[in-house]
């Protein structure tokens, strides 16, 4: 089958599976008489347990590493439980982050009509003067005094997510040594 018929049946474009290949996640097809590109079964399989992974948001470099294990069956599984694990635990970090947003987000619109006067002008609006308030390194609703670094560091302490990409390395690292 031609890129184009393989991108169809998987549903990536062109490009990404170009990109594979170069990347040596998807091994080079055969090439017809003409030069196109001839895949068969076997990269319709990897490409959809890259596509699934992808899904997953597991990076490219991870998924590297799983599909050397794919290609090994005898490879011990341990490190594809790290490599998830490890992705489970970027997974945390982003949700964690994310609901610090939600209320820094929820803070900056509850004063939007705090005074109860409805909608203002640009010039009058509560949110224009927070967000101005912010740029200019003061307190804000949505940070507060001390742009809350503290208390956001604390919880995110105790959610238990690695706290660094260099703890998340180190993590790796015992997974490919």
């Amino acid at each position: 089958m031609r890129i184009s018929e393989l991108a169809a049946a998987v549903g990536v474009d062109s490009e990404t599976i170009r990109y594979y290949e170069k990347t040596g996640l998807l091994p080079p097809p055969a090439r017809s008489d003409n030069g196109y590109r001839a895949y068969g079964q076997a990269h319709v399989q990897r490409l959809a347990f890259i596509r699934h992974c992808r899904s997953l948001d597991i990076p490219l470099a991870d998924i590297q590493q799983l599909l050397t294990l794919l290609d090994d069956p005898k490879a011990d599984g341990f490190c594809a439980d790290t490599l998830l694990q490890l992705q489970f635990e970027r997974v945390r970090t982003r949700l964690h982050s994310l609901h610090v947003l939600e209320k820094q987000l929820m803070a900056l619109l509850s004063r939007c009509n705090a005074d109860g006067q409805g909608q203002h002008s640009a010039a009058e609006c509560p949110l224009m003067h927070e967000l101005v308030v912010a740029a200019q390194g003061e307190a804000c609703a949505c940070h507060g005094a001390a742009k809350n670094t503290a208390v956001a560091q604390e919880e995110f302490e105790k959610s238990g997510a690695p706290c660094c990409p260099s703890e998340l390395a180190e993590q790796q690292g015992r997974c490919l040594n």
